[in-house]
């Protein structure tokens, strides 16, 4: 393992929840056959005085094996198990902290008045999948781009079919309507041919518009990025009680809304 790797591995550990010193023991170990307290001291480049209580914490974190020797000599488990441990270890802490965050008291009510921004693609998804999940009584999906529609959001939209919510989409095209039927029944899929003229401001065109209850709101526009075939997302998001855009948009959307039950009591 070269000097830099060394370095990488230990960096990586550290992120993960290993101290500096541990990292370095361990990485210093999967150099060595097995080692001493001062041969370890060495490669790892740390006190020697430092390495016997080091090596004492990763050892009950079962990352070390140690030989009853004079003077006593310490070897790495292989890589495989250390990573299941340090997985497991890791796992374990995060339920750790999720049941001690269920546990703290929520407001009463929530304080997310105002326009919110995302600027990550996957927190852009995150936060349409939560507000699917809370979904009660109404989602209407405007899908201009169906390429932002992941799987994950599909499979919400379908979870929020078998709860008995009522669920609308629009499509630009009747192939994007065959995309979605295997989530949505085809009845509360249109098909809206003014998604496909929308246009671009700024190099940013829309991709998707969520409206959940009436009132959770999540806009989504996409820009073309510096790699082939891959767009960005960015997206606002709102509770949608307390200000102008939330009302403007249930308005139209409500609007569209009534325009398509018209044209199939017209047509019906």
């Amino acid at each position: 393992m070269s000097a830099e790797k060394a370095e990488e591995a230990i960096s990586t550990l550290v992120e993960i929840g290993l101290t500096e010193y541990e990292a370095r023991c361990f990485v210093a170990l999967t150099r060595l056959p097995k080692g001493t307290a001062k041969e370890i001291s060495q490669v790892a480049d740390i006190p020697r005085s430092r390495v016997y209580d080091t090596i004492e914490r990763l050892d009950r974190n079962g990352l070390v094996d140690v030989q009853q020797t004079e003077p006593r000599e310490y070897k790495a488990v292989s890589v495989e198990t250390a990573c299941r441990r340090l997985r497991e270890d890791f796992d374990s802490r995060i339920s750790a902290a999720e049941n001690a965050l269920t546990q703290v008291e929520e407001p009463a009510s929530r304080e997310d008045e105002g326009m919110w921004a995302i600027s990550q693609p996957d927190h852009v998804t995150d936060r349409i999948v939560s507000f699917l999940e809370e979904a009660a009584e109404t989602i209407h999906l405007v899908v201009a781009d169906t390429s932002v529609v992941d799987r994950r959001t599909r499979d919400g939209l379908a979870a929020a079919v078998d709860r008995g919510v009522d669920v609308h989409i629009e499509v630009p095209t009747a192939d994007d309507r065959d995309a979605f039927e295997s989530s949505v029944p085809a009845d509360d899929i249109v098909v809206a041919p003014d998604l496909e003229t929308t246009a671009t401001i700024y190099d940013e065109r829309p991709g998707q518009l969520l409206v959940v209850d009436g009132q959770s709101i999540v806009a989504v526009g996409i820009r073309e990025s510096d790699l082939p075939d891959v767009v960005k997302e960015t997206a606002v998001w709102t509770y949608g009680n307390d200000h102008g855009f939330a009302a403007w948009v249930r308005t139209l959307l409500d609007n569209r809304l009534e325009q398509y039950a018209d044209d199939r009591t017209d047509g019906g």
